[in-house]
């Protein structure tokens, strides 16, 4: 069988650039070894997938070469995509400044883009694993377990290692290291930390509480919710803050963000001497919280009986709460792949490989990764629409 394009991958990236091909005449073919396209976009956003973000530029996202997604964002950004989705009649809300997330169900947009890959007359094989690729003269040749393809333009949009029991595999790093490209080190980004048993203990009675925070390291600051767990820290301010995590730093954590609790505090012990740090504390945070860190820190006594020091004292743990995480749920839980196919072997205009013409390599696989809040969609389709008006 002879085609004009061959994408490996049937997610955001792949279908996208499947559809965006397919208009321009191009014959495509969408390969997947599983068994239903966008597996990931089923699965996003609690079920009705983040789609893109409003405010979506480059600052929003992490790559050794920062520069390397400017020229496909800018070409299409996420405007574009809300349009598409408009086109289609999908009612969509915005639960957060520019977080847009579908109204009903992620199959809409996964229904979205097989629809406009049917109009574009792209084919789309699911349970078809590649087994072998091999360049020609004249392209690629790609075997399956039925079949032998040979195409001109070849993508490679199998994404990261990010949940593996969605089907996520290392295919795609190692077509690129078939091809000489380098693979930068990769790890697990967005994702919960785990703690150290004893924390973990003392911190159980706390599972199912969300507190507003902000979240430091790696020298970057998120405040956003936090979410305890029976496992951790979870929550967008901990998934966020995990991509600039580095095993063995600290994560700082402000749990009265926007307030100064020592003026706070030295305040009310001058009104209210008799006063404590819990009924302070119970005014701010969730009961259980204020009762666990009082106990944990003996914050027992009448406010009178502490001194400026003292309170300044309280008023650091509670802005610098220094957690030693043991380390992240990895993986299984990641919602993306910080690192991947080195973005200097590729074109950041059309995402070709240099040196390997035909060769392309997008979303998640390569090194470019956004902040939680539907940046890596929107990298996704931008990707993609670059390669699909390449290929």
């Amino acid at each position: 069988m002879q085609v004009d394009v061959v994408i490996v991958g049937a997610g955001a990236a792949g279908l996208m650039c499947a559809a965006t091909a397919g208009y321009r005449g191009r014959r495509v073919l969408v390969l997947d070894h599983a068994r239903r396209a966008g597996q990931k976009i089923l699965m996003s956003g609690g079920g009705r997938c983040n789609f893109t973000n409003l405010n979506s530029t480059p600052n929003q996202f992490l790559s050794a070469n920062l520069r390397f997604c400017i020229s496909a964002l800018k070409r299409y950004p996420p405007q574009a995509f809300l349009e598409l989705v408009e086109r289609h009649g999908i009612e969509h809300v915005e639960k957060a400044a520019g977080q847009l997330f579908c109204a009903g169900k992620a199959k809409e947009i996964v229904d979205m883009l097989l629809t406009e890959c049917e109009w574009a007359g792209v084919e789309v094989r699911l349970k078809t694993p590649v087994e072998a690729i091999e360049a020609t003269d004249d392209g690629y040749r790609v075997t399956t377990h039925d079949d032998t393809i040979t195409t001109e333009s070849l993508v490679i949009a199998t994404g990261g290692l990010s949940i593996p029991t969605m089907g996520a595999t290392p295919f795609g790093y190692e077509v690129a290291r078939q091809f000489g490209i380098e693979i930068l080190p990769t790890r697990a980004g967005l994702v919960p930390f785990t703690l150290h048993p004893d924390l973990k203990e003392r911190l159980a009675p706390l599972a199912g509480i969300s507190v507003p925070v902000a979240a430091t390291a790696g020298g970057m600051r998120f405040e956003e919710p936090m979410l305890f767990t029976h496992r951790g820290l979870s929550g967008p301010a901990m998934l966020q803050i995990s991509s600039f995590w580095q095993p063995g730093e600290p994560l700082v954590i402000d749990l009265l963000p926007g307030r100064d609790a020592a003026a706070d505090l030295a305040e009310r012990r001058a009104d209210r001497p008799q006063g404590t740090v819990l009924q302070y504390l119970d005014e701010h945070l969730p009961r259980r919280l204020s009762r666990v860190l009082c106990d944990w820190h003996g914050w027992s006594r009448p406010l009178q009986e502490y001194s400026r020091e003292d309170l300044a004292a309280v008023a650091e743990r509670l802005h610098c709460w220094t957690v030693h995480p043991a380390g992240t749920e990895g993986y299984r839980t990641a919602e993306v792949t910080l690192g991947g196919v080195d973005t200097r072997a590729l074109s950041s205009q059309t995402m070709e490989a240099q040196g390997q013409p035909g060769l392309f390599f997008i979303g998640e696989v390569v090194d470019v990764t956004g902040h939680l809040g539907g940046h890596n969609f929107q990298w996704a389709w931008a990707s993609g629409v670059a390669a699909g008006q390449a290929v």
